[in-house]
């Protein structure tokens, strides 16, 4: 009888989200160091050189890959001759793991969790409760992997119970190009077939904790249903040409995992979990020896890429900026960003429009202003925030009329790609929308060089900011005419790629 002190396996799962939350998988890195040399879209290009540069700053200085540092998962397989000593049950061991981790006043990570999630929302301050997956099996050890779920991927997730005879190849193939850009290619795409609804869904997101070995199942063969999807979807998936960031390119997904179990005759489950540039998940064992103890990779393991916007480079004064200025912003255009701009997100957008349609004054003045959608992560030490990566920006669309015709407003910064209602209101109002690479958080931060609340307060991380910042580069997304470069990016290299294989 092995006997796991609670203490071992709270501090074992504390140390393992403060350890993915700054070293990326090797695997990953290589896998993306890979995609990078061969790359021939220089936006798609330029993207993973700032998730690059970006992951090999945030192991030096042990500080989050991305300002979402999720919801946590915790898979354990428990040895049937384990005994924990301790007063807890093991979910709230792993949970205490987690308000440790979370709180942790040299690493401080985004508490994200909201209690009440169709009614107050209210914020759990240190993102409990986690997802706990448990099962008993014969041993004498306990089986840990910890992984924390970016918001923006997990949104992309899909889920159909398609027909026996239905094709799963085209099902996906159907589905990815709706999922955008948002879950921040290139990633992982974990795909799971069978049992039941939620099985299908939680085999989809057990298989993104393999590691990635592509490569090595293309060089032997594929020896099972599962593999031959494997082999087929990459190199469907990728002809997509949707690319990094979804900005048009050769590679949009690293490796896709499949895994599938016995269902019911009259079903065919099939569940689509990605996993985003900021993956995050690690594996340990307790033996009764003692807490965990995580290796930190070497620095050398990460490739040491140089990112140069060169001289012919817009640089732009945001205090200074016009209306008429930005209508010679054109679509993939890389910018530079410098002086004041505002932030905001979900929770301010809604309160602003609320605001707006009782006639009541906002607590900033945006005309002629940009705002910045994010929920930076709180800062230590010197900083003045923490990593500050950019959020979804199609959570902002309902909003993005109203703001730009009642405000003033003439632009914004966010990730991934704009929808109809959005682009729309864009052109309309001669606007612009600029995008900010995800996964690359802690890269963004280094360009703020300072920030206060100036409105919201309440709203914690997304209450509204003011940054001053230095040369932060963005990419013009939709340009004041409207053009999305998220739409022309993937059918240029779409074209490119069917091209070829002619």
């Amino acid at each position: 009888m092995t006997v796991i002190k609670q203490e071992d396996l709270i501090q074992s799962v504390a140390d393992a989200l403060q350890y993915i939350s700054y070293y990326h998988p090797k695997d990953f890195i290589d896998a993306v160091h890979q995609a990078y040399e061969r790359e021939e879209s220089k936006a798609a290009k330029d993207a993973m050189a700032q998730i690059l540069i970006n992951s090999r700053m945030c192991a030096m200085g042990k500080r989050p890959i991305c300002q979402d540092t999720g919801i946590v998962t915790v898979f354990l397989n428990i040895g049937m001759d384990v005994k924990f000593e301790g007063d807890m049950s093991v979910e709230d061991m792993c949970n205490e793991g987690v308000r440790r981790a979370y709180t942790h006043p040299d690493n401080v990570l985004r508490a994200s969790v909201l209690a009440d999630p169709d009614g107050k929302r209210a914020n759990t301050k240190d993102n409990t409760p986690a997802i706990i997956h448990m099962k008993l099996v014969p041993g004498n050890t306990v089986d840990v992997h910890v992984a924390a779920k970016g918001g923006g991927s997990e949104a992309k997730s899909k889920f159909a119970m398609l027909n026996p005879s239905d094709s799963i190849v085209d099902w996906v193939l159907e589905q990815v190009p709706k999922m955008g850009a948002g879950w921040c290619p290139p990633g992982m795409l974990g795909i799971g077939i069978g049992g039941t609804a939620e099985k299908a869904m939680q085999i989809a997101k057990e298989a993104l904790l393999e590691p990635v070995n592509i490569q090595e199942l293309q060089a032997r063969g594929a020896e099972t249903r599962a593999e031959e999807l494997r082999l087929e979807l990459y190199e469907k998936v990728n002809k997509l040409g949707i690319g990094a960031q979804g900005l048009g390119g050769l590679t949009t997904v690293l490796d896709i995992k499949v895994a599938d179990y016995p269902t019911h005759a009259a079903n065919k489950p099939v569940a689509i979990i990605p996993n985003c540039a900021a993956t995050r998940h690690t594996h340990f064992e307790l033996d009764g020896t003692g807490p965990a103890s995580l290796k930190a990779p070497k620095l050398e393991d990460w490739p040491e890429i140089s990112w140069e916007v060169g001289d012919s480079v817009r640089r732009v004064n945001l205090d200074t900026v016009t209306p008429e200025d930005v209508k010679d912003w054109q679509p993939g255009e890389t910018v530079l960003l410098s002086g004041k701009m505002l932030t905001g997100r979900d929770a301010a957008h809604k309160r602003m429009v609320d605001m707006i349609s009782k006639g009541e004054e906002l607590p900033v003045d945006l005309k002629g202003r940009f705002i910045y959608y994010v929920g930076p992560v709180d800062p230590v030490r010197e900083e003045v925030v923490g990593p500050a990566g950019p959020t979804t920006a199609t959570r902002m669309d309902k909003f993005t009329r109203t703001v730009l015709e009642e405000t003033g407003l003439l632009g914004m910064i966010g990730k991934a790609e704009r929808g109809p209602i959005a682009i729309d209101a864009i052109r309309d109002n001669e606007a612009v929308y600029l995008m900010a690479v995800g996964g690359a958080a802690y890269l963004v931060s280094q360009a703020i060089k300072g920030a206060k609340v100036v409105g919201f307060d309440d709203l914690g991380m997304e209450a509204i900011y003011e940054f001053e910042v230095e040369d932060m580069p963005v990419t013009v997304a939709v340009d004041s005419k409207g053009e999305s470069v998220h739409k022309t990016g993937p059918q240029e290299w779409f074209a490119r790629i069917n091209a070829t294989e002619v």
